[in-house]
């Protein structure tokens, strides 16, 4: 190999490094950003469940209750869990209070989980999102009755 070829490559490896550390800083900075967001607005899911006075005032009385959850779009719709005082797990994994079949989910992908008399949703980490409604979930979110939640092509809604 020529002395020139030798120098392109060891130049190409070098602008190779420089692509990987600037794309692994904006990961970082994107990750921060959503954190920043989820600092200034509402309370996360620790802080509401360190502190319930943090949570959004309950529902009147005459507001109706969630009762069951309900799988309305995807390889599960019809499928119905009864809602108890316990979290509910959604994902891909075993243990999960809820199985998803579907590709897009991850293994343990989201929580609900009951806050007095509201149910309110977490996303734990996935690859591809939670959404409520049509806002990806950056922090814990006070799900109401009809509001669709989507995991990937899966979608359910808390129902009385």
């Amino acid at each position: 190999m020529s002395e020139l070829t030798i120098t392109a490559l060891r130049f190409g490896f070098l602008l190779l490094l420089w692509v990987l550390i600037f794309s692994i800083v904006s990961a970082m900075r994107r990750d921060l950003m959503i954190g920043r967001k989820a600092a200034t607005g509402a309370p996360t899911a620790r802080q509401v469940r360190k502190n319930p006075e943090l949570a959004e005032p309950a529902p009147a009385p005459a507001k109706q209750q969630a009762r069951q959850l309900v799988v309305t779009e995807g390889p599960l719709k019809g499928r119905t869990v009864p809602l108890a005082a316990s979290p509910i797990l959604l994902g891909r994994a075993q243990e999960a209070t809820l199985v998803l079949e579907d590709d897009y989910a991850s293994g343990r992908h989201a929580r609900l989980f009951p806050q007095g008399s509201r149910w309110f949703i977490e996303d734990l980490g996935s690859t591809n999102g939670t959404y409520l409604a049509d806002q990806q979930l950056t922090r814990a979110l006070p799900v109401d009755l009809g509001v669709p939640v989507r995991i990937g092509k899966t979608v359910i809604e808390l129902r009385p």
